[in-house]
């Protein structure tokens, strides 16, 4: 079963977009010897996949999809550009040349992690500007269909995958964490190994980030939240000990 991209808070490449006039390959015809197959519509271009027209009362316009989308001609009444994954382009195997930058073959699109061992990140470029992204745990980054799967739906040779670590050596176990709630957490959390007050919070299961409970609580792990020191097992005199520092008055914050 195939998993879609889970992208966070970034929205998929553009789709439903038009470009100003672009100069085509010298192989492809020229915008003005284009005949409308309709007085009114949006067609492809025969030899260049991210090449389309638009007619208007029978005149042909040249237009160019941004760089890394594709046009997609499933109908001649929308103007759509998407990622060349979801998009058939038969015989119109020629592109634009690309926009890249470091991180990015062309300026749009997701491509693979620039870490060979990174196989469970990506890389969503949007107008040039990489967003490195996580997928969901277990899955890694197939290039060919631009999506997250498990590993046995792809092609793609992996090792074991490379994760992230804070300073202190944390970083987030593999494996599902059930919820009190029978569910797995999203963001799982975990105690830290000295500090009661502290914890880790695992966000998408593979990135760690320290977490802190407020000042006069300490985290407990059966319940993934802050809590009492009286209900926390090894923990009920966390702050009688002290071992914790108070804060800061109001005027040094």
């Amino acid at each position: 079963m195939q998993v879609l991209l889970w992208v966070a808070a970034l929205a998929a490449a553009p789709a439903l977009v038009s470009a100003a006039p672009q100069h085509q390959d010298a192989a492809a015809p020229a915008p003005s010897a284009y005949k409308c197959p309709e007085p009114n519509g949006v067609y492809p271009d025969p030899y260049q996949c991210d090449l389309y027209y638009k007619c208007t009362k029978g005149v042909a316009e040249e237009k160019l999809c941004p760089d890394g989308l594709v046009f997609d001609d499933e109908k001649t009444s929308h103007e759509r550009c998407d990622i060349p994954a979801n998009v058939e382009c038969g015989d119109r195997r020629e592109l634009q040349e690309p926009k890249s930058t470091k991180e990015c073959p062309r300026a749009n699109g997701y491509f693979r992690h620039a870490d060979p061992t990174a196989c469970d990140k990506f890389v969503n470029c949007v107008e040039g500007v990489a967003h490195v992204l996580p997928c969901p745990p277990g899955l890694i980054y197939d290039d060919v269909r631009a999506t997250c799967a498990w590993p046995h739906e792809t092609k793609r040779e992996c090792g074991v995958a490379k994760r992230d670590a804070l300073e202190d050596g944390f970083s987030c176990p593999e494996g599902e964490v059930m919820g009190p709630t029978g569910r797995p957490l999203p963001h799982p959390t975990f105690p830290h190994a000295d500090d009661c007050q502290k914890f880790y919070i695992c966000r998408n299961g593979v990135v760690p980030q320290p977490g802190s409970c407020p000042y006069g609580e300490v985290y407990n792990e059966e319940t993934f939240k802050c809590d009492e020191p009286s209900n926390v097992q090894g923990c009920e005199k966390w702050y009688e000990s002290g071992n914790a520092k108070p804060p800061p008055p109001a005027s040094e914050v």
